[in-house]
């Protein structure tokens, strides 16, 4: 039998992600022992239900003692303090990391308290659902979505390597990039459809003219997509986007270009721009399909219901 690649993990956060990376190194038998800590008692208490960890505990400096993984569940706002306060308990040899969307604030407010011979490898597993707590994590979760490492210069290249190790056998496609290229890629690909996604939903929940039932009742287009998005958690979100400002903004100004294009093209009947684009975007989804990236299960996959029998009088005669 294969030896664990980790002795202990100590989790600090225990949300969606956190309590998916225990369900799957568990399944995996990738770490000997799991301990976790929550900032609230219910959570500590419901991790303690669901038998996710070997350990709760109700501080983040007991969770950390004798860990040789590290990793922080937190929003990224939460992360620099953190750091500060776990740092005189952090093991030698230790590795240090987070799942946090954003990676250049992580490596400026981590960073700075990550003691000599601890080493800090920041990831960002892009997976994750709408929904949040202890008991929305499933050990799949990762399978075949990309986890992206970027640790910051002076690394030491093998706990970087361990580190991927780890997040290939919990089913994830591993790449390494530099921070500052990572948020300028989130900031397209996650951080601002998110944007896009809280805005046209609260749009629509501030137009005096269309009532809250019928959004609801008609929300079976793009819209009910749109409310997935936007029911991501609201204190992640806010954090990465001050975290992320910067990438935010640069590519909301592309985004506003290319809406005005759009608005004009509209605005003077110009079919063939508007074609050209959705054709172009079209290619672009199947691309992803093609690459495994999500299912071309029709309607996302949504289970639909049979139709119901006809009524009597509909019935042809005879039957």
């Amino acid at each position: 039998m294969t030896a664990p690649l980790f002795n202990r993990m100590a989790l600090i956060g225990v949300g969606l992600i956190g309590s998916s990376i225990a369900r799957a190194a568990r399944a995996q038998g990738l770490v000997r022992s799991i301990v976790a800590t929550a900032r609230s008692v219910e959570t500590r208490a419901r991790v303690a239900e669901l038998g996710i960890a070997d350990r709760v505990v109700d501080s983040n400096l007991a969770a950390v003692e004798g860990a040789d993984l590290v990793i922080l569940c937190i929003p990224v706002g939460q992360c620099g303090a953190v750091a500060e306060e776990i740092a005189p308990r952090l093991a030698p040899g230790a590795i240090l990391s987070d799942v946090g969307s954003v990676k250049a604030a992580i490596v400026r407010d981590v960073g700075p308290h990550v003691p000599a011979g601890v080493h800090f490898v920041p990831a960002h597993p892009v997976a994750g659902t709408e929904n949040s707590g202890p008991d929305a994590g499933f050990a799949e979760l990762f399978i075949n979505r990309w986890c992206i490492l970027t640790p910051p210069e002076g690394t030491d290249p093998g706990a970087t390597d361990k580190l991927a190790t780890f997040w290939s056998a919990l089913g994830a496609n591993v790449e390494t990039m530099t921070p500052e290229h990572h948020d300028l890629v989130l900031a397209i690909t996650s951080h601002l459809p998110h944007l896009i996604a809280y805005t046209i939903v609260g749009t629509a929940d501030e137009l005096e003219q269309v009532t809250r039932s019928e959004v609801l009742k008609f929300s079976a287009g793009g819209f009910r997509d749109f409310t997935r998005i936007a029911a991501s958690d609201p204190t992640m979100w806010r954090d990465v986007f001050l975290a992320n400002k910067d990438a935010v903004l640069e590519m909301l100004g592309t985004f506003s270009e290319d809406l005005a294009t759009l608005t004009r093209a509209i605005r003077r009947g110009d079919g063939d721009t508007l074609f050209e684009l959705f054709t172009r975007t079209r290619a672009i989804r199947r691309g992803i399909v093609s690459i495994g990236q999500d299912s071309d299960t029709p309607d996302f996959g949504r289970p639909h219901e049979k139709l119901p029998p006809l009524p009597r009088p509909y019935m042809a005669d005879g039957e």
